[in-house]
């Protein structure tokens, strides 16, 4: 009975961890969406209603905003860079001008469907509902961010042409300004000029000077772009995949990383071992993801060397297209102190070195992948943005 109770609560507190906060009656179901042309709305035009789920578990529509002296929507989205910039500046002006009587509120346009791995390099993070909530926590937004990435209905009336994209609507609800935050993307070097100018000058009574400036930024993935990704995807199960043999000596250079000017990430595996076998594709991911930067996965197995066939025909069924070696000896004590005297054995064991071989993370046993994609966005060589 101890142990029943025990293993309940080991399961409540796996549950509670795991659980996201969900919109009542709201299940994320991304579908395609026919094309059409996409006009952003005008000058003048009336604010078009909406029904949208937030990250924060309730629904919200235009009335919610009713007292407000003015309401700020952003399109923006977790994924591009530049949206990732301005971020902060979101933030800071959604907390000055709060006590002003404006409201402020965030809205993801992007189509989880449209985006492809290879469009993820900048982030941790896609653009599903699940997604919006974590970096909504990881930011503490404390403002509404809202998800309209099934149908699109609302971004399609508005119209934004890229994340970030800034809508400012005055009392009555008539579009005062539309465009960018300010002209500047590094954060640090400009404060939403722009849009405090046009804020200012609505809760003032006056026109604006400039209601509409051009946006820069990731396009807005609208769920009929589709056949990119398929694309990309055909693209990526034809490449060759190879199984090289490797020692000690190779295995030991791996590690120091002095050839490759790029942060390394190296796997320890085998086919007999069922997590690192589950946790393989993750790590392809991974290499779709930041490989067209400064980034490289390695996989090594630690299969017998007879077994190298096998091993090939696993490294092909998940599409190991990067670098992938076999270590030639059955001496895995060898593999071992080659790989990290530190390590204790057990497998899957991996690890993230800097060129000159400084390791920066390293885990023995399954990884969790949303943390280790924050430590490559996060360090130094990779960044969120340009």
């Amino acid at each position: 009975m101890v142990r029943l109770i025990v293993t309940l609560n080991i399961l409540l507190v796996l549950v509670s961890c795991t659980q996201q906060t969900v919109a009542p009656g709201f299940k994320p179901n991304p579908q395609q969406v026919a094309e059409r042309p996409v006009k952003t709305l005008d000058i003048g035009a009336q604010a078009p209603d909406f029904k949208l789920p937030g990250v924060d578990g309730k629904f919200y529509t235009l009335a919610d905003f009713a007292d407000a002296k003015a309401l700020v929507i952003v399109f923006t989205c977790n994924h591009c860079p530049t949206a990732q910039a301005y971020e902060d500046r979101i933030k800071s002006v959604a907390a000055d001008y709060r006590s002003k009587g404006v409201a402020l509120v965030a809205i993801s346009p992007n189509s989880p469907l449209g985006l492809l791995y290879e469009e993820l390099g900048y982030t941790d993070l896609n653009d599903d509902y699940e997604a919006m909530q974590r970096r909504a926590q990881d930011k503490q937004f404390d403002f509404p961010y809202l998800y309209d990435g099934d149908t699109q209905e609302t971004s399609l009336q508005y119209g934004p042409v890229a994340t970030p994209h800034a809508f400012l609507f005055d009392g009555e609800r008539k579009l005062a300004y539309q465009g960018r935050l300010d002209a500047t993307e590094k954060p640090g070097k400009a404060n939403s000029e722009d849009l405090r100018a046009a804020l200012d000058a609505v809760l003032s009574g006056t026109p604006v000077a400039n209601p509409v400036t051009k946006s820069f930024g990731c396009s807005t993935k609208w769920g009929w772009k589709l056949e990119y990704k398929d694309k990309a995807e055909q693209e990526w199960k034809y490449r060759p995949v190879v199984l090289d043999k490797i020692d000690t000596t190779g295995i030991r250079k791996l590690v120091k990383n002095e050839d490759s000017g790029k942060l390394r990430l190296i796997n320890v595996w085998a086919t007999w071992c069922g997590p690192c076998v589950m946790e393989f594709p993750d790590f392809i991911v991974l290499q779709r993801m930041y490989g067209a930067r400064d980034f490289e996965f390695i996989s090594v197995s630690a299969d017998k060397p007879d077994k190298a066939a096998k091993a090939l025909l696993f490294l092909q069924e998940k599409y190991a297209y990067n670098k992938n070696y076999i270590f030639n000896s059955e001496d895995k004590y060898a593999l071992i102190e080659a790989i990290d005297p530190e390590w204790e054995g057990a497998l899957p064991y991996s690890m993230l070195v800097e060129p000159g071989g400084k390791v920066v993370w390293k885990c023995m046993g399954t990884v969790d992948f949303a943390k280790l994609k924050k430590v490559i966005v996060d360090h130094e060589m990779i960044g969120r943005y340009f």
